[in-house]
């Protein structure tokens, strides 16, 4: 089974567009996805950058998780940038927190061509990596940047996305809202929502409003004869005040 072919086609990416956003092609996609899967194998152990080197594990826990939420992203830029014949606002930016090998923010980037992102990750050898993928990608909408999100301007991206990064606490929450540009979010990929519920009550007075969006990941999310227990996925859209 072509594991990535069917994956998107689950996750509707024949249609080209989530509610009124483009994407790239299907085909582009693969092709790309192809190369990264390549370059993920291949820098890896150099690299230290994701637990597997198998093309159908990285294809289905990495790259269909990370676009798993495309769907769910582009419903709150439709809600909040797109209305009317209003255009987006100017350097427009989605910022992937501590990016490492490059996930969500490689995906991402590599279907919203139309939109700028910045992969901000601390390590050099990463970002060595991500600048790699860069070039061989032809990603024309990406920037790399070593540093960190406490050393980052306040409001500087319209949306920031983080993927294993770390669990929410008080100080971090406060940071990546603080970067954040008026009437933008943070969207964090989680796992199981009882854990996520702990985490935001752990914030306390600092809890901000926050909505749970249930995901899905093909060929990982759903029961399989293989693996009788589910593996959830949420995205959890934090907003900026």
């Amino acid at each position: 089974m072509n594991y990535l072919h069917e994956g998107l086609l689950q996750l509707g990416f024949d249609k080209n567009e989530f509610y009124g956003v483009p994407t790239l092609s299907i085909e582009k996609i693969e092709e790309k996805m192809e190369i990264y899967v390549k370059a993920l194998q291949e820098y890896n152990a150099k690299f230290d950058l994701i637990n597997t080197d198998d093309h159908d594990e990285i294809v289905v826990r990495h790259i269909l998780d990370s676009l798993s939420a495309a769907s769910e992203i582009c419903k709150e830029i439709s809600c909040r940038y797109l209305r009317g014949d209003e255009p987006l606002p100017q350097n427009f930016t989605i910022a992937d927190i501590g990016s490492g090998a490059g996930l969500p923010g490689i995906p991402l980037a590599t279907i919203f061509p139309q939109f700028n992102f910045t992969l901000l990750e601390r390590m050099t050898k990463r970002c060595g990596f991500l600048s790699h993928v860069k070039e061989i990608l032809s990603l024309k909408n990406v920037t790399v940047l070593e540093n960190q999100a406490e050393r980052i301007e306040q409001e500087s991206f319209n949306i920031c996305v983080f993927r294993a990064f770390r669990p929410l606490e008080k100080k971090m929450t406060k940071v990546l809202r603080r970067i954040v540009k008026s009437n933008g979010f943070l969207a964090a990929y989680k796992a199981k929502s009882e854990k996520i519920e702990e985490e935001m009550n752990a914030l306390e007075t600092a809890k901000p409003n926050y909505v749970v969006r249930k995901l899905t990941v093909p060929f990982l999310t759903e029961n399989t004869k293989d693996d009788a227990e589910e593996r959830e996925r949420n995205l959890v859209i934090i907003e900026k005040n």
